[in-house]
């Protein structure tokens, strides 16, 4: 009998052991020690805003399918959902129990697995991963221009880091898209709380506020374990580090976020170790704000 999620744990711990191998891990982990508490407090206020924003994005796509929603409840649910994402193998935990608790909410109790509910779940993550893809993209088109001119490496490893986002787009897509079977209504819906004109463009200001985040979530991870690179060096390697984290086959991204960084840093001349550390700083900052679903979680439990 396959374990998937057992798999992924062991998978997860492989790349890592094999990263605390390679590189120095004595002092990877004295550098996120001293990490500066004004950064990593700045990091964590954005962490707030994010998910506040995510869960105001939730609420919105719900009423467009009809779903009644509230704020406060689509605040704490995302965080549970962040939380379990973070902790759980496959990284889509989080999603399917929000999509699952919402829709037995909206429907008095009856599992309803495939109504508005679990769509508005679906249909409210595609805007900021649209945004995202098209940011990795564009991010790795520009990365000629960071180094000055194209080396073979650099070369290798951006072809290689694009098929990597290529292939956790298409794992993505087809996981959501298992999810429910493309009918017209589906379509309808669709279309309704994304493509008509003010739909558009509510969904594609927060989706870009809401990547924003995460790319300034990561810089100011960069900043807080004391890597002074300049931002705007920084910033084309972070979209597409942060999509190999879509690819289900380790732990919340772990180990395979980390190993992007140290190929993308060495392949820019900057250094791997330091990909390595702001990508597990990075990693251990969100960890840290999403413990606020513990509590959601434990309150829910008790209840």
């Amino acid at each position: 009998m396959r374990q998937p999620g057992a798999w992924r744990a062991l998978f997860t711990v492989a790349l890592l052991v094999g990263l605390a191998w390679w590189f120095d891990l004595e002092d990877v982990v004295g550098r996120l020690l001293a990490m500066r508490v004004g950064w990593v407090a700045l990091a964590l206020g954005l962490s707030v805003i994010q998910v506040a924003v995510l869960a105001w994005r939730w609420c919105f796509t719900a009423r467009r399918l009809g779903v009644t929603l509230s704020f406060g409840e689509a605040w704490r649910e995302y965080y549970l959902s962040i939380f379990l994402n973070q902790v759980l193998p496959g990284g889509v935990v989080g999603d399917v129990s929000r999509s699952w608790r919402q829709a037995r909410g909206a429907a008095g109790g009856q599992d309803r697995a495939g109504g508005p509910a679990v769509r508005a779940v679906i249909f409210e993550r595609v805007s900021a991963q649209a945004v995202m893809t098209t940011g990795a993209v564009v991010s790795l088109l520009a990365l000629p221009s960071v180094v000055g001119q194209p080396s073979g490496p650099m070369v290798a490893v951006t072809v290689g880091v694009a098929l990597l986002i290529a292939a956790a787009t298409a794992v993505w897509v087809r996981r959501q898209a298992s999810a429910q079977s493309v009918t017209g209504r589906v379509l309808a819906e669709l279309a309704d709380s994304h493509f008509s004109p003010s739909a558009f463009a509510v969904q594609l200001a927060t989706g870009l506020f809401i990547v924003g985040t995460y790319l300034a979530t990561y810089i100011v991870s960069a900043r807080a374990v004391g890597i002074e690179t300049p931002s705007l060096v920084l910033l084309p390697l972070v979209a597409p580090v942060l999509m190999t984290m879509l690819i289900p086959i380790t732990i919340a991204g772990w180990g395979l976020r980390e190993s992007a960084a140290a190929l993308l840093w060495g392949a820019v001349g900057l250094t791997a170790a330091d990909g390595v550390t702001v990508s597990v700083a990075y990693g251990v900052i969100v960890l840290v704000g999403s413990l606020p679903g513990a509590l959601v979680l434990a309150l829910a439990r008790r209840g």
